[in-house]
């Protein structure tokens, strides 16, 4: 199981990389909105830089903003043409019509991230059409009522049993213990920001124990 971090700043990917623990890094409009106004190709670039010397060539997600799919291919074409960096891929939006810009791409040997998820149907559709990775939107799915643990185990059990090579990342992370929940119910990986991260290797108990070793060990070495 993989973990991918979700940001588009320059300073967490370079920090979280030092961890050994990320294995991918994953960006969408919205994440490069909360970064200072930059050139998008040179922003990117740099992402792809560091996934590339620190992150011993991770994948890289970056999404589309045309909102027609034809011109989400043109897009799609320029932004691999334009970055230096081999192992980029492409977030697409789920779609009917979309449908056919992931599977031209994948067919022009452009590796898909099929975004937006919120259905099994959608991810099984989506990686049948060639998409390399496919999206679940965890915790948006659970603030509809919806059943995004089932949805994960549906999609895993249709890509194995039909021999599909996609893999299924869950973003859209709030908690810690939503790291293990998606994977133990399926998700290749699970992508999520760098406070969620941080967050996941704390515990009340675990600040209490270390700083009862210490104290401890202060008044012995006295």
């Amino acid at each position: 199981m993989k973990l991918f971090l979700d940001t588009a700043n320059i300073e967490q990917i370079e920090e979280s990389f030092r961890t050994g623990v990320i294995s991918g890094v994953t960006t969408n409009p919205s994440l490069l909105s909360k970064e200072p106004k930059a050139d998008f190709y040179e922003h990117i670039q740099k992402i792809a830089d560091l996934c590339s010397s620190k992150g011993n060539g991770c994948p890289l997600s970056v999404e589309v903003f045309a909102k027609e799919p034809t011109a989400m291919v043109d897009q799609a074409m320029r932004i691999v043409n334009t970055l230096d960096y081999d192992n980029i891929n492409i977030k697409i939006p789920v779609g009917y019509e979309e449908l056919k810009a992931i599977n031209i791409l994948s067919k022009e040997g452009v590796r898909v991230n099929c975004t937006c998820c919120f259905t099994a149907t959608q991810m099984q559709l989506a990686a049948s059409a060639g998409a390399r990775y496919v999206s679940l939107f965890y915790n948006r799915l659970i603030d509809v009522g919806g059943a995004p643990l089932e949805v994960l185990t549906r999609t895993r059990e249709f890509i194995e049993q039909n021999g599909l090579s996609a893999e299924i990342i869950a973003g859209s992370i709030r908690n810690p213990y939503d790291l293990d929940d998606c994977w133990n119910a399926g998700a290749h990986i699970v992508t999520a920001g760098n406070s969620v991260i941080k967050k996941a290797m704390t515990h009340v108990k675990t600040d209490e124990s270390v700083n009862g070793f210490l104290s401890d060990f202060e008044k012995w070495i006295k």
